[in-house]
């Protein structure tokens, strides 16, 4: 119980250094998603969006194992799918025991309710989302997963999206998470303007690994779409979270 509690005041630490200011009832809740699944924050377990708290597909799978999830199902649903269109829909279910009837949910996904970060990548996102939906309901989870949400999709047309800069291949080193999501971050920083390796510190402290080159791809890509909600939403807010860095900038460079 000793070490719970301490894995709990952990991750409240962390959070509070990610994301800054946050309430006292966000605190709360969090002790509470924390304790009664055994989340971690520095794990990439949970994310903090819209005022609001967010599983992982990273924690849902932690938990998955870690009570012995007995199998996973998925298969997509046909009547619901048009390939020519990027329009997918999955069926999974859970098993917890090898005895389960199993617990079923079901995830859809197409252009439209999709980051256009992960354009052509619908019948993955469709197949995560039912898996993360499966995966909640089996173990309790009341939180709704990122991964399910649609506050990534593409925003409307406006002054700033028409002055995009395509992605362009950037050069790196380690497993966090290959050529395309590096081209995202690019990307990114190009396109709100934002110091490289203030971003890289900040990737860094979010991931809970002390080189970005130890992250595991999902948290790198959990940590991008973060940034891409928030730089879009509150750049403000963004570039006062990075300057919290600049102490750090030379050893991230």
């Amino acid at each position: 119980m000793n070490r719970k509690n301490a894995a709990v005041q952990t991750s409240i630490h962390r959070a509070r250094r990610i994301w800054k200011n946050l309430s006292r009832e966000a605190l709360v809740r969090l002790r509470e998603i924390a304790t009664q699944h055994d989340f971690s924050v520095g794990a990439g377990d949970l994310i903090y969006l819209n005022n609001g708290w967010y599983v992982t597909h990273t924690g849902l799978l932690g938990l998955a194992r870690r009570s012995r999830c007995a199998g996973i199902h998925v298969h997509p649903v046909s009547d619901f799918c048009d390939p020519a269109s990027q329009r997918w829909a999955f069926e999974a279910i859970v098993y917890k025991t090898k005895t389960c009837r199993g617990f079923v949910g079901y995830g859809d996904a197409d252009p439209s309710n999709v980051s256009y970060l992960v354009h052509g990548a619908e019948m993955r996102v469709a197949e995560t989302r039912a898996v993360n939906r499966a995966l909640r309901k089996a173990y309790g989870i009341g939180i709704c997963s990122v991964e399910e949400i649609g506050s990534f999709a593409e925003p409307p047309q406006s002054s700033r999206e028409s002055k995009k800069l395509p992605p362009q291949p950037a050069n790196g080193n380690g497993n966090n998470g290959g050529p395309k999501v590096r081209d995202r971050l690019c990307q990114l920083i190009r396109q709100h303007q934002l110091d490289p390796n203030l971003i890289k510190a900040y990737a860094t402290d979010f991931c809970g690994v002390k080189a970005l080159r130890d992250a595991t791809r999902e948290q790198v890509e959990t940590f991008v779409m973060q940034l891409a909600d928030w730089a879009e939403k509150d750049r403000s807010a963004l570039l006062c979270q990075l300057n919290s860095y600049i102490g750090q900038k030379e050893g991230a460079a």
